[in-house]
């Protein structure tokens, strides 16, 4: 598979395939729409949903507002020549199915039909590791746009959903931790979900030289919030801290790295075509 930065431009238009434009453009307002949702909703779904020894503190979802605001620009730089290579020729039409397997996710989630929403985040992780791999393995940031409109926002998503996929797999077969104490099974399938974050924070951090800086970010936040929450059990409590702190390594490795990787070259290098007048003639 040819690299996506190899594709001509073949002096792109913005209108060229404007259905996908329009497509991600509704489908990102579902996306949104759909989170806004259980932020919005009257039952206050952080507070009235399923508490189980691995949920996190209600503050960690706020990390849907960052991966919302990236991804209004995603859908704003699919009109530009250097997005319409990645989100529209290398993307496609993947973007518009994360979202609706996204916001169908969301609903079931919020609706407490946890088992069948379990089901869905298998669907939205697996739709969003293969945008994830399409960005990293297939086109290479070149300027500021590709990284906070393409690298960023699906770097944060990708580390995001493995939280959401073991969060919402104890929602669907964990016990309550309102009516049931932690028992010794609990809390060796805590500690190894746990240990399972943690381990994926420092596979992102060794997986380039630079590590994946914002799936390391998302996987930290959580294990905080886990720890910030997670009062009942001094066991859970104490062994959510000690592997947020060890993925709060993993992040300053990635950030160490980017450093590196920046310095090394001097800034973000653009592409000729990028460094082009935007009026003709100039």
């Amino acid at each position: 598979m040819p690299s996506l930065v190899d594709m001509p431009a073949d002096n792109p238009s913005w209108k060229d395939d404007i259905l996908l434009k329009i497509v991600n453009i509704l489908v990102y307002l579902l996306f949104l729409g759909s989170n806004i949702y259980t932020v919005a909703a009257p039952n206050d779904i952080y507070f009235t949903g399923k508490e189980t020894y691995l949920t996190p503190a209600p503050w960690a979802f706020l990390i849907w507002s960052l991966i919302h605001l990236l991804l209004l620009g995603t859908v704003t730089y699919q009109f530009f020549p250097a997005g319409k290579r990645v989100i529209i020729d290398g993307i496609s039409w993947r973007f518009p199915l994360l979202g609706v397997l996204n916001a169908i996710y969301v609903n079931l989630w919020a609706s407490h039909h946890y088992i069948i929403a379990f089901i869905f985040a298998l669907f939205v992780s697996s739709a969003v590791t293969h945008i994830y791999y399409i960005v990293k393995k297939h086109h290479e940031a070149t300027s500021v746009g590709d990284e906070l409109f393409v690298h960023l926002p699906f770097s944060l998503y990708h580390g995001w959903t493995t939280v959401l996929v073991v969060v919402t797999a104890f929602e669907a077969f964990g016990v309550n931790a309102d009516t049931h104490k932690a028992g010794v099974w609990t809390k060796i399938f805590v500690f190894l979900a746990l240990l399972f974050l943690e381990a994926t924070a420092a596979a992102y951090a060794f997986s380039s030289p630079e590590g994946d800086l914002p799936a390391s970010i998302a996987i930290a936040w959580a294990l905080f919030a886990i720890f910030a929450h997670q009062r009942s059990s001094k066991f859970i409590h104490w062994s959510a801290l000690a592997f947020a702190i060890l993925a709060l390594v993993w992040v300053i490795k990635g950030g160490v790295g980017l450093a590196r990787k920046t310095w090394s070259r001097g800034g973000i290098v653009l592409e000729d075509e990028e460094r082009a007048p935007l009026v003709g003639g100039n």
